[in-house]
């Protein structure tokens, strides 16, 4: 896959870079993500032997992209990037100014593990350039946590939003996972009120899926612990949205809540994904797309690592999007956002099967925007196939 032929792209399509930090201190029970433990990867990587491997692959990404143009968004994720502490990740920054323009107010994030930040660690990666960071909270009652494998401690991820913020982080999100085997209401209650008393401007929440092949599935299966109930996660799903906005927080995207009196608190990065717009994935797994086409990297980072050291682009699979595929992802993504999915975007099938979900309360025009309902976020991946089917 190393001559990967990247097609020209439009150059005012914003251009975003996701750089994948493939490491992790332990492995949580329900996370599938690329990442590796330092049990699991031995001797066959490091996190030097990765920062070599990536300053590689930005170099030849720079050289692939077509027109040149200003980074607009940048994502270190993971894994857990703060793991390499705020020197490592200004040397990530580092690395992509030798090669591209960073725009004037790019959205530069970083995600990070409450437990391995500090003070010094916000105020390092501030004075690096990074303007957003994501903070993995999950819950804040401590045996949901354990449920989840999670290490922090409950408070520490308010602790660590009031530090970014004291740092002078511009922008700060706390992910929370609804739904998990013994999670009760006055656990998510709690939750909330931590999220709320930290004072963020960002707030995602995921409902807990239990992935193929990961510890917490092993459990699922062997019957210790219960698997997600539907009903519940809708009744914590309203929860959520129901406290957030009460609390001036308004949704955006079916997961994702932000607040409209602060500026480009909404994730831009993320936004580019959902309007299709062009990013090079960097790393060990990372994902790209460019003008249609769609590539992914080696996931192993000794195999990764070997590619770029060779001299090739690190990419194990790609493919090139057909109109169709575009339209369906455009559906797929578009109508989860509050701003809607143009009805002229819809062919004639589409809008009669959209009139339906419309009859049955779980979409409403706002305007010509095809708009989900409070239920019909509930039922989102349903309203999506309804619409496409056929």
């Amino acid at each position: 896959m190393a001559n990967l032929s990247i097609p020209k792209s439009d150059s005012e399509t914003p251009l975003g870079l996701y750089i994948h930090v493939p490491f992790c201190a332990t492995r949580c029970g329900y996370c599938d993500f690329n990442t590796y433990t330092p049990g699991e990867l031995g001797s066959a990587s490091s996190p030097d032997q990765w920062m070599t491997a990536l300053d590689g692959e930005l170099a030849m990404a720079a050289r692939q992209l077509s027109p040149a143009r200003p980074v607009s968004t940048i994502f270190v994720g993971g894994g857990t990037p703060s793991l390499l502490g705020a020197q490592g990740l200004g040397q990530v920054l580092t690395s992509v100014r030798k090669y591209f323009e960073i725009a004037d107010g790019a959205e530069i994030t970083t995600e990070s593990n409450p437990e391995s930040t500090s003070p010094e660690f916000f105020a390092g990666i501030a004075g690096a350039g990074f303007n957003r960071v994501s903070l993995g909270m999950q819950s804040a009652a401590s045996h949901v946590l354990a449920v989840l494998d999670r290490t922090h401690t409950p408070g520490r991820a308010v602790a660590a939003a009031r530090e970014a913020r004291e740092a002078g982080i511009e922008h700060i999100n706390l992910d929370l996972i609804y739904g998990t085997p013994g999670e009760r209401d006055e656990d998510l209650a709690m939750s909330l009120d931590a999220v709320l008393e930290a004072g963020v401007d960002h707030v995602s929440a995921y409902a807990l899926i239990v992935e193929d092949g990961t510890a917490l599935a092993r459990r699922v299966r062997r019957g210790e612990l219960p698997a997600p109930d539907d009903d519940v996660l809708a009744s914590r799903y309203e929860m959520i949205d129901s406290r957030l906005t009460a609390a001036g927080m308004r949704w955006y995207e079916v997961s994702n809540w932000a607040r409209p009196d602060v500026a480009n608190a909404e994730c831009r990065h993320n936004l580019g994904y959902w309007d299709s717009a062009d990013w090079w994935g960097a790393g060990p797994g990372a994902h790209s797309h460019v003008a249609g086409v769609r590539w992914w990297n080696h996931k192993h980072p000794a195999t990764y690592a070997a590619a770029v050291a060779a001299g090739d682009l690190p990419v194990a699979g790609s493919e090139e999007l057909t109109a169709q595929d575009r339209h369906t992802e455009r559906v797929m993504l578009t109508v989860r956002r509050s701003s809607g999915l143009p009805w002229t975007e819809l062919d004639p099938d589409e809008q009669m099967r959209a009139r339906q979900t419309i009859a049955d309360g779980l979409t409403e025009l706002a305007g010509d925007d095809l708009v989900l309902t409070s239920r019909g976020r509930l039922l989102a991946d349903g309203v999506v196939r309804n619409l496409l089917a056929g």
